[in-house]
Parts: structure tokens; C-alpha cells; sequence
């Protein structure tokens, strides 16, 4: 069975090689077979060997997983590393104070003695990858109960994981592909000494703010710099003084000759999460009947987030951060929602799955095996809805208040209140990891926006959660508090601990069983306790036991989907792995009467210029080398202009953010940093039309290194290609 399905889909991607080059994140293993002839065909001067060898260096050794979470990739010799802004705010905002606002003014290590540690902060490089079905499937039949299934499938790839990094300091994951009918091997080598070298201040590197967040024409300056650094043998190692800059099998040379519509470009990273394939029951669960309450809950906490920001600067940097990481997904969820109704896709899959169950009834075996797929996803998508909307509250409300979510780290301390003896032993081994957790939340803590998003949330889900996935501390609230959400919370806060550093300090370095059992009846941490128990008694378990159906029929729908439309090209969904994405610089019309260009200048940021709101102030030192027009190198060759940033029709994701995008010569171009908010529901449905991703221009990038900050040396470092 699984032979023949990689040979279907092996041959469902030769077959169509007139593909549209837009769409599609593609395994880099996998070029040299599938894709790379269109890429030559579209421009590409470069072999896919250049672009992922593991025998040889290649741009693949240049691309890491940046914090988990991002891509980054290397641009010199000596390690140095570039990546979003976004992706190194965290990092930023850590180092910044009101003393040293690293946010406000941006931040410049002008000798690499002067770069900054950042502690947790990790790159991670892929080594090689193997396809592992065979092993992975080893003994599994898919007459076996989920349960049973899934722990085989864990085993397997327990021992692919131990075979392949034994003897050696790599890690290793394996993914499922197509729903768990691939499985690919992924062997990782991970730095943990990255250190801050260089950022712009937020008026560049986040110029336009929330408001521009998604938004094209973008004008925003979304670069950090890093470095990795090594042992001196040019391993991996813990922060130290002693470590050196990283040696790179491969770094990227970067090209100041600009870009032109319909040049080709590809995207190298880390694209997070895409569902191309689900059926059109999940994208109506996800886009019309779960986002709005996530949307709803998100603008709460970000309205109360920035009216206490705009009034204070220490909170502005304490809650920089966590405004970042609300706002983005908040306003992503907008543009999904907005995109998947314009684009009518719910009918167009609803259609399309008509055109699938007339295919399926044409023979009996394909009926019996995929005849009743439609109405049974229909079933199970309508039954686990309500534990999804469940978990959300529960997440985005419950879990939404700052010192219930904290307490949770707490909770094993309260449970030695039922211990007959303290392990001192180990109290004073986790004594170290609580301090720090205590000092990391009240660094960036002001219970007053706690206070009022606490009411403004736990409100939200008192009226609107299904009853049966309620907490059990709704009960005090109706029955003791008469329904008072702000009584209650007057309550909290008043008689928790969790809001109180120096009784929280004093209760862990002088911890008693007393303390455990005062700790145990703290409100914040009943109502964690309540929240986490509702959700593994009630949601988790039903949540998971309906995701294996779900994926155990989305599995057989793929292969179906596959068997029906021989001639589609079909790439895997994103999942966290290395991929390619390619196509062309391209504007696009993203409504009636709207054009865009594909580029946009430093003309756009003076235009937009507002000195009475923070995000569009544009910097004195950036004004006077636009008025002087001292551009140096970096202005374009056909305008004479500074150029910001750009759009292609690359296929992008979350996860992609800080990507390089690159020349038909495998040049760096760009940095990838978004997708226009059309855009957006691109996870769930992909329109060639409309899907663009944001790069910005590695020009403008040197620009601001270079002539705004000063910082030549590290422009010096790099391979300039004029």
C-alpha cells in the first residue's frame, strides 16, 4: 500500500509539470526529481543540487530554524545570521529597559564584544533528511484500532530517531506526510549560543505598526541580526566567553542589483502550518464558526494592551512582546475569515466534493473504499466543533489572564501540601528554574491590565461558552458573587499570591508544607486548576479521539484525491520542515479598481509619516538621508530610489517569517516577512490571484545597517554581488 501510493504520488507531480509555479511548498530532497527543470524553465540559473546537497556545501547549510519558531539564515563567515524583526523582538525586548530601550532606539554591538547573550534562544540546522515509511509503517495495519496504531507508529519512530543520531550531538524528528501515508526523517543540529548584534529602532523595523500589520503597500524595515557562536573545535556549545563565531559550510552572497517584475524568485525556510486538504466542514469550522470568538477575545486584550501603552513607556516596553504575538495571529484570523468568504471556497469545496462522491460510486471498489468519506467527515467535524470551541475559550479567555496562566508553574509546589514528606532535595534543585520564572514574569507584568483583562475575558466566557465546557469556578462566581464577574476578580486579586513577587519569592525560598497548603487554596491557581482539569476530562480526550477519525479518514480522502485527478500536481502541507516555494515577482489587484505595484520606496514612508502616533514616526537620521538622497550603494539602478520591499507569488506561511528569498542564482534578494491579508487564507484554500508574499529588499536592509546606523563593519563581513 505505501509503495504504491508514493509511486501515485510521485507520478501525480511529473505528470503535470505545466504546474502553475505559484502554489506549493516542496521537500528540497525532492527538487532534483520534481521540480527542478520548471524552476530552470521559470528562470533559475542555479541546480537543485546547489540548493540542497549533503554531501557537498549548499544553500540548504545557510537556512536555520531560527528560535523554533522563524527562518534565519547566514550571511557571512563568521556566523552572522538575519532574520525578521518580529522573529527577534522577544530577544530584543528581554536586553531593553527605560535606561537602555533597545525597542525605541534600536540597537548596535559596534565590536562583537559588544553583542548580547540571549538565553533559551536557539538555531537549528537540517543536516540531511530521509524518506522513513517503510520503517515507520513497520508492522502497522490499518485494520488496527487508533490507539493501537499510533503507539506502534511511536515506537517505530522512536528507534528511526535513536538509529540515526547514535554516537553523534544531533537531534532528530520525523514528520508525518499526506496525513501519515509519508513519513520523512529530519537530522538536526542545534546552536545555542546566538547572540544579538544589530536591530533597527521599532520605528523602522516595525514602521506602520498593527495597522500595516498583513497590509500591502508595507513599508517596514522587519530585520534583526544575530550571530551563532561555537566551541572552538565549531560545535555546538552553552553560552561562553570562550565560544567563537560559527564557520558556516555556506553562507549566502547578497545581490544589490535589484529586482524586475517577473524575475524568479524562491522562498528557503521553515513554513509553519498549511491544511490544504481538509474537507469543506473543517474550513467552515475554522473560518466562519471558531475565529470570530478567538478575534473577539484577541481585540479585548489588545484594546486594554494599548491603552495602557500609549500612557506609559515602561509598560509599552513590558508589553511590546505580548501585544506582538496577540495582534498577529488576531489580525491574521481577520484576513482568513474575510478571504475564505470572498473567495466563496466553502461552495467551491462543497462542490468539488460532489464531483468526488459521483467519481467514488462509479466502481464498487472505489466505492467501498471511499464512498462514504463526505458524509462521515461531515459527522465527526459536527461533533467535535463544540470541544473546539471549548478549547478556545478556554485558551484564549481562561488561560488569557496573566497570573492564572503564571500559577500554573506552581501547581506541582501546591501539591506537596498532600505529600507526608518534602523532597528538599529536589524542592532545592527546582528552587533556581522558579526564581527565574518569577523574575521573568514580573519583569514584564502590570497587574492593572490584568486586572481589567481579566473582567473584560472571564465576562466573555461566562455569557458566551457552551455550558458544558465551563470551568467549575463559575459556579462561585454565579453563586457566591451573584454573577459579578469584577467582584470576583476583586477577589483574585486581593487574596492571590501570584500578583505579589516578594511573597511569591519568600514562599519559594523558605517553602514549607504549610506554605503548600496555603498555596493550594490561592484562587489564581484553583482557577488553573479548574481550567486544566475541564480540559483533560472533558476536551482534550474527546478532541484527540475525534482527531485520529479525522485523520484516519483524511488519509484515505488524500489518496483518493490522488487516484481522482491524476494530472494535479499535489505537494505536502506544511508542518515545521524545510521547504521551497518558488515563482515571480508579481503586482496584483487585490479588488475592483485597485492595482498595486510589486514594489514600494522610502517615498511611501515619508508619505505616511504621522509624528502624533507612534508607529508612523519616521526617524530624524532616516529624514535627513532622504532629503540628502545619500543612499550610497543601495539605491535601485533604474530609479535611483530606495526600495523597501517587494511581492512575488512565492507560497508562503507562518514560520516562513525571516526567510531569504533568493535570484534565479541563488543570491539573497530579500527578506520574506508576510503575506498581503488576502493572502491569508492561503493555510486552508491557495488563489494564484491574490496570494502574495512581503519581502523586504535586502537593500534597504544594508541601508539602514549601513548609512542609518553606522554599523559598516558588519555590511563588510558579507558577500556583496554588484
Amino acid at each position: 500500500m505505501k509503495k504504491n501510493f508514493i509511486v501515485a504520488v510521485i507520478f501525480s507531480l511529473l505528470a503535470n509539470l505545466g504546474l502553475k509555479a505559484d502554489e506549493g511548498m516542496w521537500l528540497p530532497s525532492l527538487l532534483e526529481k520534481l521540480n527542478e527543470k520548471e524552476m530552470q524553465d521559470l528562470g533559475m540559473r542555479i541546480s537543485a543540487k546547489d540548493i540542497y546537497d549533503i554531501n557537498n556545501s549548499s544553500i540548504k547549510d545557510a537556512i536555520v530554524h531560527f528560535g523554533g519558531g522563524c527562518t534565519a539564515e547566514i550571511v557571512s563567515d563568521q556566523g552572522l545570521v538575519i532574520t525578521n524583526h518580529h522573529c527577534g523582538f522577544g530577544a530584543i525586548q528581554k536586553h531593553s529597559s527605560i535606561e537602555h530601550d533597545y525597542l525605541t532606539d534600536g540597537f548596535w554591538a559596534m565590536s562583537k564584544k559588544e553583542e548580547l547573550p540571549n538565553k533559551d534562544l536557539t538555531v537549528t540546522f537540517l543536516v540531511r533528511m530521509d524518506d522513513v515509511t517503510d520503517a515507520v509503517l513497520n508492522g502497522v495495519d490499518d485494520k488496527m484500532k487508533a490507539e493501537e496504531r499510533n503507539k506502534k507508529i511511536s515506537e517505530n519512530i522512536k528507534a528511526v530517531k535513536e538509529n540515526a543520531t547514535k554516537d553523534t550531538h544531533y537531534g532528530a524528528i520525523v514528520k508525518p506526510f499526506f496525513y501519515g501515508n509519508q513519513y520523512y526523517l529530519f537530522v538536526t543540529e542545534t546552536f545555542k549560543d546566538v547572540r544579538l548584534v544589530g536591530a533597527p529602532p521599532s520605528n523602522i523595523g516595525k514602521f506602520g505598526g498593527d495597522t500595516d500589520n498583513w497590509v500591502w503597500p508595507r513599508h517596514t524595515g522587519d530585520f534583526s541580526i544575530f550571530r551563532i557562536y561555537a566551541n572552538k573545535d565549531n560545535q555546538p556549545a552553552e553560552y561562553s566567553e570562550d565560544n567563537v563565531p560559527y564557520t558556516p559550510k555556506h553562507h549566502l552572497p547578497i545581490s544589490l542589483k535589484g529586482i524586475k517584475e517577473g524575475d524568479f524568485t524562491f522562498v528557503f525556510g521553515y513554513p509553519g502550518r498549511t491544511q490544504e486538504y481538509l474537507p469543506s466542514f473543517a474550513v467552515e469550522n475554522i473560518a466562519i464558526k471558531r475565529n470570530p470568538n478567538k478575534i473577539n477575545l484577541r481585540n479585548k486584550r489588545l484594546s486594554i494592551f494599548k491603552r495602557y501603552q500609549n500612557a506609559n513607556d515602561t509598560v509599552r516596553i513590558q508589553y511590546a512582546s505580548k501585544a506582538a504575538r496577540v495582534a498577529n495571529y488576531w489580525k491574521k484570523m481577520i484576513g482568513e475569515s474575510k478571504g475564505i468568504k470572498r473567495l466563496h471556497a466553502i461552495n467551491k469545496k462543497e462542490n468539488f466534493q460532489k464531483k468526488f462522491i459521483q467519481w467514488a460510486n462509479e466502481t464498487p471498489q472505489r466505492k467501498e473504499k471511499y464512498g462514504n468519506l463526505i458524509p462521515e467527515f461531515k459527522d465527526l467535524y459536527e461533533e467535535i466543533l463544540p470541544y473546539e470551541i471549548g478549547r478556545d475559550f478556554l485558551f484564549e479567555a481562561g488561560l488569557g489572564v496573566e497570573i492564572v496562566n503564571f500559577s500554573g508553574k506552581f501547581r506541582n509546589l501546591a501539591k506537596l501540601s498532600k505529600e507526608k514528606k518534602i523532597d528538599k532535595e529536589k524542592l532545592e534543585k527546582d528552587k533556581p528554574k522558579l526564581i527565574a520564572a518569577i523574575e521573568g514574569f514580573f519583569k514584564d507584568y502590570y497587574e492593572p491590565i490584568d486586572r481589567e483583562a481579566f473582567v473584560a475575558l472571564m465576562q466573555d466566557y461566562y455569557d458566551n461558552a457552551p455550558a458544558e465546557f465551563k470551568p467549575a469556578f463559575f459556579s462561585i462566581i454565579k453563586e457566591k458573587y451573584d454573577g459579578n464577574i469584577s467582584k470576583y476578580a476583586k477577589h483574585v486579586f486581593e487574596k492571590s499570591i501570584f500578583n505579589k513577587k516578594e511573597k511569591l519569592e519568600d514562599l519559594v525560598n523558605n517553602f514549607s508544607k504549610s506554605k503548600a497548603k496555603k498555596l493550594a487554596k490561592d484562587p489564581a491557581l484553583i482557577m488553573f486548576n479548574d481550567l486544566i482539569n475541564l480540559y483533560y476530562s472533558r476536551i482534550n480526550k474527546e478532541i484527540n479521539r475525534l482527531s485520529d477519525e479525522l485523520n484516519k479518514l483524511q488519509k484515505i480522502y488524500v489518496q483518493g484525491l490522488m487516484e481522482m485527478q491524476k494530472d494535479k500536481t499535489f505537494y505536502p502541507d506544511a508542518n515545521s520542515t524545510l521547504r521551497i516555494s518558488y515563482g515571480k515577482v508579481s503586482a496584483f489587484k487585490p479588488a475592483d479598481g485597485v492595482q498595486y505595484k510589486y514594489y514600494t520606496t522610502l517615498e511611501g514612508i515619508m508619505e505616511k509619516e504621522n509624528p502624533e502616533i507612534y508607529d508612523y514616526v519616521v526617524e530624524d537620521r532616516l529624514k535627513d538621508l532622504y532629503n540628502s538622497k545619500d543612499y550610497g550603494q543601495y539605491a535601485d539602478p533604474e530609479d535611483g530610489k530606495i526600495h523597501v520591499a517587494f511581492i512575488a507569488n512565492n507560497h508562503t506561511t507562518g514560520g516562513n517569517s525571516g526567510s531569504p528569498v533568493l535570484n534565479a542564482d541563488g543570491q539573497l534578494i530579500g527578506v520574506n516577512f508576510d503575506r498581503c491579508w488576502e493572502s491569508t487564507m492561503s493555510d486552508l484554500v491557495y488563489d494564484p490571484d491574490l496570494c502574495r508574499n512581503i519581502t523586504l529588499d535586502i537593500r534597504y536592509c544594508l541601508f539602514i545597517i549601513d548609512k542609518f546606523a553606522g554599523a559598516k563593519h558588519l555590511v563588510e563581513e558579507m558577500s556583496i554581488i554588484k
